[in-house]
């Protein structure tokens, strides 16, 4: 056998980024300089399980004539058999050091360090999201050769693709036998988008060519916030300066912002009112529960209901936002559509209390709006009928304090401050834990149902047990119901503990 190797490169790309044009552009290069070339991909569903994986073969056609035959390339990389790695996102760099293909003896690996969230991520009840500081050392440590910095950025400020981007990157590394000219032409028989393709691809040429050390970014200078001009909302900030300690005071501040955009200057006051009460408790703990509690509260007072979701989505800071991810230019159109299946119980609790009410327990007038909203139905919130339908449900937050929803919400709210303070009154450390089980209440519809399900047997097991319940076992249990939301792992546990 000959001791001759090919050049071996693996892409992980997610959908829609180019990872099959990038392949194809090296496929290219390769056949135009003398290599015999190959691709294959090994399809993948993005970040849902994982992404495409493409994989190219290099190998010197004059030494393939020289030895009388073609080589036999293989079809897909194997762990600790690859030469280049590129990766158009953190995450899949970090797959690819997991499944081994990444090694620090031969392996040069290119990646993007922008995130874009995996499902898993996404759907967690906790924060599920994996450390980017720990995906990139790991990374650093498992190659030969770490080229890194925001690909994603790199493109849009360029007018092109990520694609173009780890071209130019793989070109500046070096480690392939061809010469930046041979790149460029490369793209240019291409002969789609050249213009911005060659400006992304030289702008990655010279930052790979700085050894993929990541880009020094000098801090901002930091800016004093306005003073706010309104009367009842200057007083709501004073009494946060001169009521709590300077540590407290950011979180205040933005549990204060953020409630007053929920509600109103009231509804904030009423949110700082609690905070204090917790204060006045003086738990021996460093302020580690006033501020969990002032986290928590002021999300929990600020639940996702119908009106809060139609707000959001009727914001123009949204339309702003769905242009600039859409890359849309300024004269062109964009269409956003809302997919929405609102239950009668969501309905109902929208509604002012005594209405909500009689539809929840009528007869026939139920029925029709279960019929009317069975299959959903699809909102466009760019055309002006789409549009005035959800800023009518967002102006229903005006009666929000009568309707159905916010009793129950205050109501758990109250029962879980008052087991806050029973608490710090014997153990601050438990106090605190029973202050972080808020986070099983987000979303809205079925997964507030099953966060809040949670929730509750969490609470009726703390009750049972009083003042036996160590902190650590709480924390395991509410790990336990961040893991799974439908509970099995908190039932099994609860079990376990004899608290079930």
């Amino acid at each position: 056998m000959n001791a001759a190797q090919p050049i071996k490169i693996a892409i992980l790309a997610m959908g829609g980024e180019g990872g099959g044009v990038l392949a194809d552009w090296i496929v290219d290069l390769g056949e135009h300089n003398g290599y015999i070339a190959q691709t294959t991909s090994v399809p993948g569903v993005a970040q849902r399980t994982g992404a495409t994986i493409y994989y190219v073969e290099l190998f010197p056609r004059a030494r393939a004539e020289a030895d009388g035959g073609r080589p036999v390339l293989a079809l897909m990389p194997l762990p600790g058999d690859v030469d280049v790695v590129l990766a158009s996102e953190l995450m899949e760099a970090g797959r690819a050091v997991q499944r081994g293909l990444v090694t620090p003896d031969r392996t040069t690996l290119v990646a993007s360090t922008h995130r874009v969230y995996s499902i898993a991520e996404k759907t967690a009840m906790g924060d599920g999201r994996v450390d980017s500081t720990q995906l990139l050392a790991h990374a650093q440590r498992a190659a030969k050769r770490f080229v890194r910095f925001d690909m994603a950025q790199a493109a849009e400020q360029s007018g092109s693709v990520i694609s173009a981007v780890l071209f130019g990157a793989l070109a500046g590394t070096g480690v392939l036998p061809f010469s930046r000219a041979q790149f460029e032409a490369t793209i240019e028989r291409g002969g789609v988008g050249v213009k911005p393709s060659l400006r992304a691809f030289g702008g990655a040429f010279e930052r790979a060519q700085q050894e993929g050390e990541p880009e020094q970014v000098a801090a901002a200078p930091a800016q004093r916030e306005p003073a706010p001009t309104h009367p009842a909302v200057r007083a709501l900030v004073e009494r946060v300066r001169k009521n709590f300690a300077a540590p407290l005071q950011p979180t205040l501040l933005e549990g204060v912002r953020r409630l007053i955009d929920y509600q109103d200057t009231d509804y904030a006051g009423q949110y700082l009112d609690r905070v204090q009460a917790i204060q006045a408790l003086k738990a021996d703990d460093g302020g580690r529960l006033n501020e969990a509690v002032a986290r928590h509260l002021a999300l929990w007072m600020s639940y996702e209901d119908t009106a809060r979701v139609a707000s959001l989505k009727t914001r123009a800071s949204r339309f702003e936002r769905v242009r600039g991810e859409s890359g849309a230019k300024d004269d062109q159109l964009v269409a956003i559509n809302e997919y929405m299946h609102p239950r009668l119980q969501e309905i109902c609790e929208t509604l002012p209390g005594g209405l909500g009410r009689w539809l929840q327990n009528s007869g026939t007038p139920r029925r029709l709006v279960e019929r009317m909203t069975k299959k959903g139905r699809v909102v466009r919130t760019s055309s002006l009928r789409g549009y005035l339908m959800l800023r009518c449900v967002a102006a229903a937050s005006r009666w929000r304090r009568s309707t159905t929803r916010f009793a129950e919400e205050n109501a758990l709210i109250e029962q879980w401050l008052a087991r806050i303070a029973e608490a710090a009154a014997f153990n601050p450390a438990l106090a605190l834990e029973i202050a972080q089980c808020q986070r099983l209440v987000k979303g809205y519809s079925d997964t507030h149902e099953r966060g809040k399900r949670n929730y509750q047997l969490l609470m009726e097991a703390a009750q049972r047990a009083g003042t036996s319940l160590a902190p650590a076992t709480l924390r395991e249990l509410r790990d336990a119901a961040l893991a799974d939301e439908h509970g099995k792992q908190l039932k099994a546990k609860l079990a376990q503990y004899a608290l079930g």
